[in-house]
């Protein structure tokens, strides 16, 4: 009897295990379809515009373009399925921050208040930054790009990109300069994970720079100029992370003293107290 009970009890133990387990799957699918159906909801909503979301897309190499002419669709189905893909596209980085809000109510429930309180701002600044790195991408790296490749056509060549190659060209350079945006997030949470700390960063500055400009040269098309312009955003984030993260490490000891003063004055209180029920127990047997 006390081994069919003891095998009973296992049995009971791991299905209690497998509860919390399966319910989390439940919740991680249940958030997965969510998100699926928002992004699929809105893409239908967009390729509803798909031609004059691409044309506002194509402004950026269009003001470059030999006037009188446009862009080229050499595929068979690429007039249709072009701008089809950049709504799918738009779709997918416009429901980032759904996506990461999901994302954060699965896991913050398994985090400390004190890890709560530091990933919150952390996670609203990284959507920030995402979406500040392609904004400089669209805004200032495009136009210079373009404005340079159009000023080195050879004489006799007609300048008229393909739809598609635009597409695919533009979403490489917009990932490129989201997730390089991403620097001082990365080297705060490299500072805070106490892998290093801001003056070995500071001390490893000239092999920063020049890791910058080879991730330049890897992530952007091979012109001077986009690559120049993604590794010097690179380090001067990397300036600011290095700022940040000593701000935040100063925080810290501030809060440990603090915490290290209070525990001692607690210990003090407590002292205080035993001292004086002794007296007071010490008078009573006088």
């Amino acid at each position: 009897m006390t081994k069919r009970n003891k095998s009973a009890d296992n049995a009971n133990q791991s299905v209690e295990q497998e509860q919390p387990f399966l319910s989390h799957l439940v919740e991680l699918r249940d958030r997965l379809i969510r998100i699926v159906i928002v992004i699929s909801l809105l893409t239908l909503g967009l390729m509803t515009i798909a031609g004059d979301l691409y044309y506002y897309f194509s402004l950026p190499i269009q003001r470059y373009l030999p006037e009188g002419s446009g862009m080229l669709a050499t595929g068979v189905v690429s007039p249709v399925f072009t701008p089809f893909k950049l709504a799918l596209i738009a779709a997918f980085f416009i429901t980032i921050p759904y996506t990461l809000y999901h994302a954060w109510a699965f896991i913050a429930p398994g985090l400390y208040k004190h890890e709560k309180r530091l990933a919150f701002p952390l996670l609203i600044s990284s959507i920030f930054l995402f979406y500040l790195g392609m904004a400089f991408a669209y805004y200032v790296v495009f136009p210079l790009v373009f404005q340079f490749t159009s000023g080195f056509v050879p004489e006799g060549v007609d300048y008229r990109p393909d739809i598609t190659s635009y597409l695919d060209f533009s979403i490489k350079l917009f990932f490129a300069f989201g997730l390089a945006f991403e620097v001082p997030i990365a080297t705060i949470l490299l500072v805070l994970a106490g892998i290093t700390t801001p003056e070995n960063l500071t001390a490893k500055r000239p092999y920063i720079i020049v890791g910058a400009f080879v991730l330049g040269m890897l992530l952007t098309p091979p012109d001077i100029i986009s690559q120049t312009l993604l590794a010097l955003p690179m380090w001067l984030l990397f300036e600011a992370g290095v700022m940040f993260s000593r701000v935040l490490m100063r925080r810290r000891e501030q809060d440990r003293a603090e915490r290290e003063l209070s525990d001692e004055e607690m210990e003090d209180e407590l002292d205080k107290a035993i001292a004086e029920e002794e007296r007071l127990n010490q008078e009573k047997s006088d």
